[in-house]
């Protein structure tokens, strides 16, 4: 009987973090659908650039208030209570975001979905983190990007269905109603099966303890250790929890000097820079970006399905390399591969023409910009899609994890909003040229960042790290 309850652990940790990781598919869904429906919004709403770009950001504003709350509610409530709650506001938010009237109605279901995103994109990786033993902590931690990636290249696929069978994403599909109204119900499916799935894992056994709940915190820990191994994580989480209070925001303020910890410094850094990099442009307005060159909507749309693809083999690859050569070098190679290929889509696109109001490539600058930019997307995903996720969710000791999560996903939502909302006005303003020009400025600058603040997390248990 040992033996079988031996053999049966990998697996229950394997499901258990594959149910936290659909939180990381509905993040990545709801974060991608927004790309095929640009042109349903401008119509339905008659917005110009600033609007549409507020329409498509505006989730994002949500996504920073549920990042930061998320954070300090689940060291209160629970990382599974926080990600059920997520799961009912991602279904409220894909129902009402197809059934909007109007630019008002239509962003506060964004602002709902945006709750929902953010508050997913910390307690997912916080719970598989807190939830994996040390060895596997980064393969199963980066199971949450894949899952973002699967729910972008689906939503991608999504849309291109929808969009080619209704004939545009304007045009009606179901009911009567138009086919980018239909892109955001899909939604529904995944999220249903998120709310029912998060009532068969237990709670973080890491939060059980800050709580005080030892004997529950013990039987999850038996899923994932032997008797001798459960006893002694049960003990080190316990020293590693102030017993003078619960978790709060004013552990990440130093006591001897007064001063934020380092260590939220850097974590924020790396939350800023991922988005810096411009890889959400390419998510969220991939379809305008290569229809503003030349191809067709459906072209751009399949484009979208191939970029996404190409995301999901990088995580592949990361999986199999983050437990082994580290976090860092990922982090630091990716940067540099980013700097390159966003380098190239600069001189791309200064050499488009205009042609009839819009720009041209020739067909060997096509060629190299299609090439550099699924290079970059893979370079992006190979190492600061997933790896940042990783390193919040284990970089910070576990008394502040929570509020350091929290900090952490605050600003990486602000600068997600900031990078979306002005790559409209960056457009008609500056062009392309200009806008992945800033891109690839910050993409080199991570590089140095990484070598400079950046410390390995990989191989040491969550209770050994340190206080910066």
């Amino acid at each position: 009987m040992p033996t079988q309850v031996a053999s049966q652990r990998p697996v229950v940790v394997l499901l258990t973090c594959c149910v936290a990781a659909i939180g990381g598919f509905l993040f990545g869904f709801d974060s991608g659908v927004i790309n095929g429906t640009v042109d349903g919004l401008q119509q339905a709403f008659q917005s110009q650039s600033v609007g549409t770009g507020f329409n498509v950001a505006s989730m994002l504003l949500g996504c920073a208030v549920g990042a930061f709350f998320a954070g300090r509610l689940a060291d209160r409530f629970g990382r599974r209570t926080l990600l059920l709650v997520s799961a009912v506001f991602f279904i409220i938010s894909a129902w009402g975001s197809g059934i909007a009237g109007g630019s008002l109605e239509f962003v506060i279901y964004r602002v709902l979905g945006g709750l929902a995103v953010g508050a997913a994109s910390v307690m997912s990786p916080a719970y598989i983190s807190e939830i994996a033993p040390s060895h596997l902590r980064g393969r199963l931690a980066t199971i949450q990007q894949v899952a973002i990636i699967g729910g972008l290249f689906f939503s991608f696929l999504n849309n291109y269905i929808l969009a080619n069978v209704a004939g545009s994403s304007t045009a009606p599909l179901w009911f009567g109603f138009e086919a980018w109204r239909c892109m955001f119900w899909m939604e529904l499916i995944p999220a249903g099966i998120f709310l029912i799935a998060l009532m068969f894992i237990p709670e973080s056994p890491r939060f059980l303890v800050s709580a005080g709940r030892h004997d529950k915190a013990e039987r999850v820990l038996r899923l994932v250790y032997d008797e001798a191994g459960t006893h002694k994580r049960l003990a080190d989480i316990r020293a590693s929890l102030s017993s003078r209070h619960q978790p709060r925001l004013s552990d990440l303020i130093n006591p001897q000097t007064g001063k934020v910890l380092k260590l939220v410094w850097i974590g924020i850094g790396l939350a800023v820079f991922q988005q810096l990099v411009g890889i959400n442009v390419v998510f969220y307005y991939g379809a305008v970006l290569w229809q503003a060159v030349g191809f067709s909507e459906s072209d751009a749309l399949m484009i979208n399905v191939i970029s996404g693809a190409v995301s999901i083999a990088a995580c592949l690859v990361t999986i199999g390399l983050i437990d082994r050569i580290g976090r860092k070098p990922l982090l630091w190679g990716g940067s540099v591969g980013m700097t390159v290929t966003l380098a190239l889509l600069v001189y791309a696109f200064s050499t488009a023409d205009m042609v009839n109001g819009s720009l041209a490539l020739s067909p060997g600058n096509g060629v190299l910009a299609l090439i550099a930019a699924n290079v970059y997307v893979f370079f992006f995903n190979v190492s600061w899609g997933p790896v940042m996720w990783v390193m919040l969710g284990e970089m910070f000791p576990n008394q502040v994890r929570g509020s350091g999560l929290a900090i952490a996903g605050l600003f990486q939502w602000v600068a997600n909003f900031a990078i979306t909302m002005t790559f409209p006005i960056m457009l008609a303003s500056i062009g392309l040229t200009g806008a992945y020009g800033f891109y690839a400025l910050c993409a080199l600058i991570s590089a140095l960042f990484v070598a400079r603040f950046v410390r390995e997390t990989n191989g040491k248990e969550l209770e050994e790290m340190a206080y910066e």
